[in-house]
């Protein structure tokens, strides 16, 4: 048994040394001031999101950049009451979601990809807020390089609390896991809330297609279909000006719920690369949580569970802190505690999201 897992746990120190490298392997890109020509429609799903969406459509008011480059449509998913905005300085759409899949968000899309004039696309959720240099950056970048896809960062607005710190630590994970996967060219994963491709790319890929019976995934899917086909034409934009705040959950409910989501899609990932990670990474947190239990029951001594425990924080820490410090000003907070308690949320919800169903925008979902 002491073998076997700290097997587990050497497959996942080097695991996460390896994500470790291909952070630093992506380098931090500063918008060069060049004239911006790039055409942009942002596109946000949404339901239910009233107290929100002012907010968004306020940050891309403030957005450095010339109002007839983009335009934005809202498409709403079946929202209990309709969406009324108020007067803004670029061109806004609210459309209704027209569902033909077990995914509300890739129909969004979809629908709204049927009103699209300009040449990229970038998305994001309702419950965000874009820095004025959003488009700007990603402008710049695209014009200094050959892309066709581009994955940018996202964070959270926390309040001082310790849901909201545990939240930020597990995003800061994920976030990356994302940026050093690209770093060793085995990009995997991205995020929705801060995504952009062109919409002949997203037609030359039939969009959604192939796996629209998955309720999430609109952001990782499309991406993995991309790597498989045009490798070299999706990039990740890793700059401050570029990084989207959105809220965290506001109860443990919500957060369980919003992780199996997220879990839920990993065993139909393309990525080869993607699904041995999302295993290693499972099975290093079950390790501690097996390691722990051993140690309350007497079979494991105290000095080995606090050797386990420190080469997995110890590399845990490096990733969370270089992350850490690309997301945001402050510093990491309950690292501690978040740290004991999230192998054992963290197989809970990998567990879970094998069989159980979720709750999403007041909806279930099934596996």
């Amino acid at each position: 048994m002491i073998f076997t897992l700290f097997s587990i746990l050497a497959i996942y120190v080097f695991s996460i040394s390896l994500l470790v490298y291909g952070f630093y392997n992506v380098k931090k890109y500063q918008k060069t001031g060049i004239k911006p020509k790039t055409s942009f429609t942002i596109i946000v799903p949404f339901r239910n999101e009233e107290e929100n969406l002012p907010n968004l459509l306020n940050s891309f008011s403030k957005l450095n950049y010339p109002q007839n480059l983009f335009e934005v449509i809202l498409v709403d998913d079946s929202s209990s009451e309709k969406f009324q905005s108020s007067i803004v300085n670029y061109q806004l759409s609210i459309i209704d979601n027209i569902r033909i899949s077990n995914s509300p968000k890739k129909d969004a899309i979809s629908t709204a990809m049927q009103h699209v004039k300009t040449d990229w696309v970038t998305t994001t959720d309702a419950d965000c807020i874009v820095p004025e240099n959003w488009l700007l950056t990603f402008d710049n970048y695209i014009q200094e390089n050959k892309v066709s896809m581009l994955a940018g960062a996202v964070t959270y607005n926390c309040e001082n609390s310790f849901l909201d710190h545990f939240q930020q630590l597990d995003l800061t994970s994920l976030q990356g896991a994302t940026i050093g996967s690209f770093g060793i060219n085995k990009g995997f994963m991205c995020n929705g809330a801060n995504f952009a491709y062109t919409k002949s790319l997203f037609e030359n890929l039939n969009g959604f297609e192939g796996n629209n019976k998955i309720a999430s995934g609109d952001d990782v899917f499309l991406l993995q279909k991309t790597i498989e086909k045009f490798p070299n034409q999706v990039h990740y934009l890793k700059a401050k000006d570029a990084i989207v705040i959105t809220k965290p959950t506001e109860n443990w409910k919500a957060l369980f719920h919003q992780r199996v989501r997220w879990a839920a899609k990993t065993s139909s990932y393309k990525s080869i690369f993607g699904k041995f990670l999302g295993l290693v990474v499972f099975l290093g947190n079950l390790s501690f949580a097996i390691g722990f239990f051993l140690l309350l029951f007497g079979i494991w001594s105290y000095p080995i569970f606090v050797i386990f425990a420190f080469y997995k924080f110890a590399i845990d820490f490096v990733l969370l802190s270089i992350t850490n410090k690309f997301l945001t000003q402050t510093k990491i907070k309950s690292l501690l505690l978040s740290s004991l308690l999230y192998p054992f949320f963290s197989s809970a919800v990998a567990l879970y999201s094998l069989f159980g169903s979720y709750e999403w925008k007041d909806r279930q979902f099934k596996k």
